[in-house]
C-alpha cells in the first residue's frame, strides 16, 4: 500500500527579507480541486492501513462500552424550585436534560420527570451536534440553549417555553460559549466577529419585538467576552480577557437596560476575575502577585479594595466561589489542588479541605444555589473513578453523592498511582503523574506519555475508564506536568511560553529520558500523545529527538505555527501574540521559527505517528495537520507508518456523542498496540 503524495506546488514568501518557500500552501484552500481528494485519499490509506487491527479496535471499543453504566443519570442539581440533571440512555448518543419540581420543606422530589432538552432529538439528521449552555431563567419558566451541528463552534441561540414545552420562533446566530438572564425576560449573549471572537454582548428582551441591543463592543482584537450570573442572582459580570490582561464589568440585575461599570481599571499584563458573595465583590488577581492574592471591595463602594489573601509564593489561587456565608477558593500548592474555606459571618476564617491521595484532582461544579452552607465538588484521580460530593462548610463533613460506576469488576486496588519527577536541561524539576496495574512490575514496559503544556492549561491526574484498556493490556500510562501548563502555578506557565517555549519541549524530552532511564520503558516502547497545543508539542520533540519515540499520536496539531501567526484574518491569531509572540516583529519570528514543527521536518528517520484534523475546525484548520503530513512523507527517511484521519463533518473536538468518541479512542489505541 503506497501512501498518498501530495503535489508539491512552490509558494513563496518575504518574510523580514527572507524568501520562504511552502510547496502545500494550496491545501489551506478547500475550493481548490487538489485538496479534499488528498484529505479523501489520506483517509482511505487510514483505513487500509488499519485494516488488519480491525477486530482489535472492535474488542477495545466494546471493552470500554462495557465499563460505562450506558443508562444512567446525574446527581441532581438544586436551582430554585426545581432539581435539574442530565440522564443517558442505552445505545443513544447524547444525554437528556430534565428536571423535576422539589418540595422545598421536604426536599423531596415531585413524581414526575419533565424532559427539558432531548438533545438525541436536536441531533437528527445531523452528523455532529454541541450544546454550548442551557440556562433556565430564574423563575425557571424559560429554557435559552445554544447549538451547533457542524463542529464549527458558531452557535444558534433559542429559546423554549418550559411550561409549554415550545421552542419559541426566534433564532439568534453566530453566538458564542456565555450568556445569562438578567431577569425572566432579558437574556444577554456574545457574538462573533470574521475571526470567530465573541467581542460583542446583546441584550434580548423576549417578547418585545424589538431589535437586539448591542451593549457592549471589545475593540481590541486580543480581547473575548464572556457573560455570567453572579451566583447571587444580584449582578451580571462581564469579562474580557487576553492571554495576559483582564477586567471585568458589572450591572444590576434589577437594572437589566442599565450600563455595564468597570470593576477595576484594566491595566496590561494584569489579570483580575471576580465574584459576588455577601454584600462583596471579590477578586483575584495577579497585581504584584504572580500567584495571584484575595481582594475584596463592598458591592456599594467597589473602588474601596481591601486584602484578604495575600501573594504567596508556594501557593496560587485559582478560582472563586460564592455562597451566602462562605466562599470557596481554589488553590493549588506543590501542583495538586486544595480548596480553602472561607466563612464571611463576622470575622473571616478559613480551613483546608483535605485529601488524601499523591495525585488527585477535584472540579468545584453543580452548584446554583447561594443559599446554602453546602458545596459540591468532583473528586477523581489516577485510580478513583469520578466521585460526586457535597461538602458542608461549617461541620466540614462531606457526604459521598454519586460514584461513577466502571463495570466489568473494577477495583481501584488493583492499581496504582505515584508522582515522579525528572530533572530539566536547566536544573528544574519536572513532575510527573503515573498509573499501572500493581501486577505491571515486569520492568521496562509499554508506556503511553501525554503532555499539552500551553495556555497556562492544567494537565490534571483525572481517571479514564478508557484508559483501562492499555493499563490492563500492561501499559504504564503518565502525564508530564511540564512548563507552559499551569500545573505549578502561574510562574511555572510564563516559564513555558513566548521566548522561553521551548523549556516545554525540553521537559518533555527530559521526561522521557527519566522515564527511560529509571527502567519504566524503552525508546521502543514508548508511546507519546497530545492534542492543539499538545500536537504542537509532539511535532517539536519529533524533531528534536526523532529517534526516541516509537509512536506518535498527534490530534488536531497546531504545526504550522508561522504561517498561522502571520496571518491575522484567521480566528485566534491576533489573541495568540500574548501566547506565542508576534512574528512580524523579528525576534520573535526567529524563535517560533526555531521550534515551529512544519518548519523543521528533517531528512530523518521517525516514528510511527497517527494524525487527526477536522475540516471544520476553527482553532486549527485543517490545513496545518494536512500540510504537515505531506512534508513529512516527503522528507522522512524511514518505512514507519504515518496516518492522517481528517472527520469531514466536525471541528476541533473531532465527532460528537459518547459513542463515537470512544470509537475514535480505540481506534487510536488499536494504532498504537499493532505498531
Amino acid at each position: 500500500m503506497q501512501p498518498p503524495r501530495a503535489s508539491k506546488i512552490p509558494h513563496s514568501t518575504v518574510v523580514h527579507g527572507e524568501t520562504v518557500i511552502d510547496n502545500w500552501h494550496y491545501l489551506r484552500d478547500r475550493e481548490n480541486p487538489a485538496t479534499i481528494p488528498y484529505l479523501e485519499a489520506e483517509n482511505e490509506f487510514t483505513s487500509q492501513i488499519m485494516a488488519p487491527a480491525a477486530e482489535l479496535e472492535t474488542t477495545i471499543y466494546e471493552e470500554m462500552v462495557s465499563r460505562i453504566q450506558e443508562t444512567d443519570s446525574s446527581v441532581p442539581v438544586r436551582e430554585g424550585a426545581f432539581e435539574y440533571y442530565t440522564r443517558t440512555v442505552k445505545g443513544k448518543q447524547y444525554p437528556i436534560h430534565c428536571r423535576r419540581a422539589a418540595s422545598v420543606l421536604t426536599n423531596a422530589y415531585a413524581a414526575e420527570e419533565q424532559i427539558i432538552l432531548d438533545c438525541n432529538a436536536l441531533a437528527e439528521g445531523h452528523g455532529y451536534f454541541s450544546l454550548a449552555y442551557d440556562v433556565p431563567s430564574p423563575d425557571g419558566t424559560l429554557l435559552a440553549f445554544a447549538i451547533d451541528t457542524d463542529g464549527s463552534e458558531v452557535y444558534t441561540l433559542r429559546f423554549r417555553n418550559l411550561q409549554t414545552g415550545l421552542t419559541l420562533p426566534v433564532e439568534i446566530p453566530n453566538v458564542y460559549y456565555s450568556g445569562a438572564w438578567a431577569d425572566n425576560a432579558t437574556f444577554f449573549y456574545t457574538t462573533l466577529d470574521e475571526t470567530k471572537r465573541p467581542y460583542r454582548l446583546w441584550r434580548h428582551q423576549l417578547g418585545a419585538g424589538s431589535p437586539d441591543v448591542l451593549v457592549y463592543e471589545e475593540t481590541d482584537a486580543r480581547f473575548n467576552l464572556s457573560v455570567e450570573r453572579s451566583r447571587s442572582g444580584q449582578f451580571l459580570l462581564l469579562t474580557m480577557d487576553s492571554h495576559a490582561s483582564s477586567d471585568v464589568h458589572y450591572l444590576s440585575t434589577a437594572t437589566p437596560d442599565g450600563i455595564f461599570q468597570p470593576l477595576r481599571p484594566r491595566i496590561q499584563d494584569v489579570e483580575y476575575y471576580a465574584e459576588h458573595q455577601g454584600g462583596f465583590f471579590w477578586v483575584r488577581t495577579d497585581e504584584n502577585a504572580i500567584n495571584f492574592r484575595l481582594l475584596r471591595a463592598p458591592d456599594t463602594n467597589p473602588a474601596n479594595w481591601t486584602e484578604v489573601l495575600p501573594h504567596r509564593d508556594d501557593v496560587s489561587i485559582e478560582g472563586l466561589e460564592g455562597f451566602r456565608e462562605h466562599l470557596a477558593v481554589v488553590e493549588r500548592a506543590n501542583g495538586l489542588k486544595q480548596l480553602r474555606i472561607f466563612t464571611t459571618r463576622a470575622e473571616l476564617s478559613s480551613h483546608l479541605v483535605a485529601f488524601d491521595e499523591p495525585a488527585f484532582t477535584f472540579f468545584v461544579e453543580g452548584n446554583e444555589e447561594y443559599e446554602t452552607s453546602t458545596v459540591r465538588f468532583v473528586y477523581t484521580s489516577l485510580v478513583t473513578p469520578r466521585s460526586v460530593y457535597d461538602y458542608d462548610m461549617d461541620t466540614r463533613s462531606r457526604v459521598l453523592r454519586k460514584r461513577y460506576e466502571v463495570l466489568g469488576g473494577y477495583d481501584p486496588a488493583d492499581y496504582t498511582s505515584e508522582r515522579i519527577f525528572a530533572t530539566a536541561p536547566d536544573g528544574v524539576r519536572v513532575p510527573v503523574s503515573l498509573v499501572h496495574r500493581k501486577t505491571t512490575t515486569n520492568r521496562p514496559a509499554p508506556l503511553y506519555l501525554y503532555g499539552y503544556g500551553s495556555y497556562g492549561i492544567l494537565t490534571e491526574p483525572a481517571f479514564s475508564s478508557e484508559r483501562i484498556s492499555l493499563l490492563d493490556r500492561g501499559f504504564i500510562f503518565a502525564i508530564a506536568h511540564i512548563r507552559g501548563s499551569g500545573d505549578l502555578g502561574r510562574q511555572w506557565y510564563d516559564d513555558g511560553k513566548l521566548l522561553h517555549k521551548r523549556n516545554t519541549f525540553t521537559d518533555f524530552i527530559a521526561c522521557a529520558e527519566h522515564l527511560i532511564a529509571k527502567n519504566y520503558t524503552t525508546p521502543g516502547q514508548l508511546s507519546i500523545a497530545g492534542g492543539s497545543a499538545g500536537g504542537l508539542l509532539m511535532g517539536a520533540v519529533m524533531n528534536l529527538r526523532p529517534d526516541l519515540f516509537h509512536t506518535v499520536v498527534a490530534h488536531v496539531p497546531f504545526v504550522d505555527v508561522v504561517n498561522t501567526m502571520l496571518d491575522a484574518t484567521l480566528p485566534l491569531t491576533i489573541a495568540e501574540y500574548e501566547e506565542w509572540g508576534n512574528p512580524n516583529e523579528r525576534e520573535y519570528y526567529d524563535y517560533i521559527r526555531s521550534y515551529a514543527p512544519y518548519e523543521n521536518v528533517l531528512s530523518a528517520g521517525y516514528g510511527n505517528l497517527l494524525v487527526t484534523a477536522g475540516l471544520n475546525d476553527p482553532r486549527v484548520s485543517y490545513w496545518e495537520p494536512a500540510k504537515w503530513v505531506a512534508k513529512l512523507r516527503d522528507m522522512k527517511t524511514d518505512d514507519n507508518t504515518i496516518v492522517l484521519r481528517t472527520t469531514m463533518g466536525a471541528g476541533h473536538g473531532g465527532p460528537s456523542g459518547r459513542y463515537s468518541r470512544l470509537k475514535e479512542k480505540a481506534f487510536e489505541y488499536a494504532f498504537i498496540l499493532t505498531r
